[in-house]
């Protein structure tokens, strides 16, 4: 088999990866497009093993166990759990990276060895770098989402100089390797070492209603690393995989900064979504409804805007708030799904959902389509959302969400939030959309909830 022919079946998987993430960009296409890219990297794996003659059988042995596990990852793990699932994934990335860097370096040091040229000392460096960080920040959003660490942010004084000294370090210690890696195995070791330290650093300084933004980010790095391992062992493919999920994951870090009014730099230069700033107490009388009266009201309403959170996540009322909305339009009423970029605890975490429950994509719209017209809507119905309707951060510059965008449901005629209590979100602010003159509170299970409204209009 000749490397022209292994060159050419790469431009073929390279295209594929191409085509599976254009398609992934609409619902209809997803699955179709998720499917094609898997074909595209199973083509390139089978022909690579052909092309190394590599031994079968624990590559056998391996591809099994992955299997198993990942069929396992995929029926068991909870749409809920998704984030921490991703999290993992990114971080199980950045490690692949770093022992793919560690054992080309392992092999140059070798008495046998020829000498390694700069650029491959580089690339390994560079991938030990971005996958040990990926590896460490990637348990510590897992640990954060999952709610095993405090998923408030963690902070130090001098935490900034700290991590710009490592940092500093690091790159002296990547130059030492770079000129001299003969004999320098601990200087290699401390870069690993300091690398997962950075990892780690670089993470506990931000919030738990930050983490969309940090898993696009370690998304990212977890394609630079990749790209980094496939330039140490020269393979065109794992370079242009690397590259495709690194740069997705950079445009998708700035959608999700956009989102919350942060800007990138924060994000990469950690301390992002650590603030001094509290919030006032927010006090006033909660106006609780019923479901029958919710009823009456939505059976009037001529327009109504759903806006899904992670309580309609954790509730897995998904098909039920779809079969609401099937009746209200049966009803004559307008509905549409006001879907703000970082509900949720992962990018898309709410469009996944709804796409789940076969929500038509055309009801889905983004908060500044909706906000302008939020005054003449009839019925803003909350479920579980919290920080991302939070008035303070429109209106309190001393709020810790000041500044971000936010789904003006407080502007709605009426407004039913569907919540178990009077709890903060994630981001531990209080929210004074429940006490508004036009709020109505439906306590209790989401699902529930919408569930007896379903029932109510099939009466």
């Amino acid at each position: 088999m000749s490397i022209t022919f292994i060159n050419l079946v790469y431009i073929l998987a390279a295209l594929l990866f191409a085509l599976g993430i254009k398609m992934l960009s609409s619902p209809d296409t997803a699955r179709k497009g998720n499917f094609i890219s898997a074909l595209g990297m199973l083509i390139a794996i089978i022909v690579t093993l052909l092309y190394s003659g590599l031994d079968y059988k624990w590559i056998i042995v391996g591809g099994v166990a992955g299997a198993i596990i990942g069929t396992l990852a995929a029926k068991l793990v909870k749409m809920t759990q998704m984030p921490e699932m991703v999290a993992l994934f990114n971080g199980f990335g950045g490690i692949a990276s770093l022992l793919v860097g560690w054992s080309e370096f392992h092999m140059y040091v070798q008495p046998t060895s020829a000498a390694p040229s700069t650029v491959s000392l580089i690339t390994i460096f560079l991938a030990v770098l971005i996958g040990g960080i990926t590896f460490s920040g990637s348990l510590v959003a897992w640990g954060k989402l999952a709610e095993i660490l405090n998923s408030k942010p963690w902070l130090f004084p001098g935490q900034k100089i700290i991590n710009a000294l490592l940092f500093a370090g690091i790159l002296a210690a990547g130059a030492l390797l770079v000129i001299n890696p003969v004999g320098n195995y601990p200087v290699f070791i401390g870069i690993v070492v300091v690398s997962i330290i950075l990892g780690v650093l670089s993470v506990v300084p931000i919030g738990g209603a930050d983490m969309p933004v940090v898993i696009a980010l370690l998304n990212s790095y977890s394609g630079l690393a990749a790209c980094a391992a496939g330039f140490v062992i020269d393979n065109n493919l794992l370079i242009v995989a690397g590259a495709l999920v690194g740069a997705s994951g950079i445009i998708l870090t700035n959608i999700m900064c956009k989102a919350m009014n942060r800007s990138l730099a924060n994000v990469l230069f950690s301390g992002f979504g650590a603030t001094t700033r509290s919030s006032k107490k927010v006090e006033g009388e909660v106006k609780p409804i019923s479901v029958d009266d919710a009823y009456l009201i939505l059976e009037a309403a001529g327009s109504v805007v759903i806006v899904p959170g992670y309580g309609m996540a954790v509730a897995q009322a998904q098909h039920v708030v779809r079969e609401l909305g099937e009746l209200l339009e049966a009803n004559g009423t307008e509905v549409s799904y006001a879907v703000h970029p970082v509900a949720g605890r992962m990018p898309g975490h709410m469009n996944v959902l709804l796409a789940e429950a076969n929500v038509p994509y055309e009801q889905l719209v983004e908060p500044q389509d909706v906000n302008p017209k939020m005054e003449l809507i009839d019925v803003a119905i909350v479920i579980g959302a919290n920080d991302v309707v939070n008035p303070d951060a429109r209106d309190d510059n001393n709020s810790p969400l000041y500044g971000m965008p936010i789904i003006e449901v407080d502007r709605a005629k009426t407004t039913f939030v569907l919540k178990r209590s009077m709890a903060a979100g994630f981001a531990g602010v209080d929210n004074p959309l429940f006490f508004g003159t036009n709020t109505r509170m439906l306590f209790g299970d989401a699902k529930a909830s919408i569930t007896g409204l379903v029932s109510e209009f099939k009466g």
